[in-house]
């Protein structure tokens, strides 16, 4: 085996086991030249240039936010301004902008934005229904208002490293935000591209035909690095994978329709068929999936 492979290998296991926690540790791993991640749930990037920080992602509430917030300190230049932006409007994503310094420039896609307005505080409480320890974790937020809004793109010169913010379309929310790093070829892809992970549209969220649309615009990128928010980092051959991966389940859920097969047995007949197909995805359980399929 190679030592890129071992490399690979000991990442997804590191990324495993953090995600089974949600708190956010100190330990930071290399992505590329200017980017690093702290693994947990989800993974927190942080892109460091000369002159700026951006950090990628809060953690859950305050208490994660300044941990992050932390640690991206050490990384910084002195005297480096600070951004934060975040892939979507999830808790574990966006909850925790409070425990960042109050100097902090927030920067969001409008579409994004609109969603957290809408039903923000209606995910915080629901995120914080589910233990005490989310409950503990999410008792102090204050949802900020962004410093900066953006429609379609935002570009983030950080000191020798620019950053784009980019909102491509709906996947996995309407309003996921992708952020491509430049010189480093790094893509921060929230939700949109993951590790062998199956995709998930929670409610009014976009659906299977906009996900692949934006997996183009995506591609067009060209990435040789991908940082995804719940699984573990990877090259850019994971555009192509998840692109193929929805495709084959789209496909064969309208194919299955079509004969006139209900969502609940398209479900448990493609989750049987892609085992077969990508034997080596811990998870081929696609029946919610098949579902939001079904209601396009």
């Amino acid at each position: 085996m190679s030592l890129k492979h071992v490399m690979i290998s000991a990442l997804a296991a590191a990324s495993a086991l953090a995600q089974q926690s949600p708190i956010v540790g100190e330990t930071t791993t290399p992505v590329s030249e200017h980017v690093w991640a702290i693994m947990g749930f989800p993974n927190i990037a942080i892109v460091a240039g000369s002159k700026a920080t951006l950090v990628v992602d809060t953690g859950l509430g305050p208490k994660n936010g300044a941990t992050a917030a932390r640690v991206a300190a050490r990384l910084s230049a002195p005297n480096a301004r600070l951004y934060l932006t975040t892939t979507h409007f999830h808790p574990e994503h966006a909850a925790g902008d409070a425990g960042f310094p109050a100097s902090t420039i927030l920067i969001r896609d409008l579409t994004q934005q609109g969603e957290m307005d809408a039903r923000g505080k209606e995910m915080v409480s629901m995120f914080a229904s589910r233990n005490e320890q989310q409950k503990q974790l999410l008792s102090d937020v204050n949802l900020r208002t962004p410093d900066v809004l953006f429609t379609d793109e935002a570009r983030v010169d950080l000191g020798g490293v620019t950053v784009r913010l980019l909102w491509f379309g709906a996947a996995h929310t309407k309003g996921d935000e992708l952020i491509f790093v430049e010189p480093d070829r790094t893509l921060i892809s929230g939700d949109v591209v993951q590790n062998k992970v199956v995709p998930n549209i929670p409610m009014n969220g976009g659906s299977a035909a906009s996900w692949l649309t934006v997996l183009d615009k995506v591609a067009a990128l060209n990435p040789a690095h991908v940082l995804p928010d719940h699984s573990a980092p990877g090259d850019g051959t994971m555009v192509a994978l998840e692109k193929a991966f929805i495709s084959d389940v789209r496909n064969r859920a309208l194919a299955l329709k079509q004969q006139g097969l209900d969502a609940d047995q398209a479900g448990k007949q493609i989750s049987t068929e892609m085992k077969a197909k990508y034997a080596d995805w811990p998870n081929t359980n696609v029946a919610n999936f098949v579902k939001f399929i079904y209601s396009e």
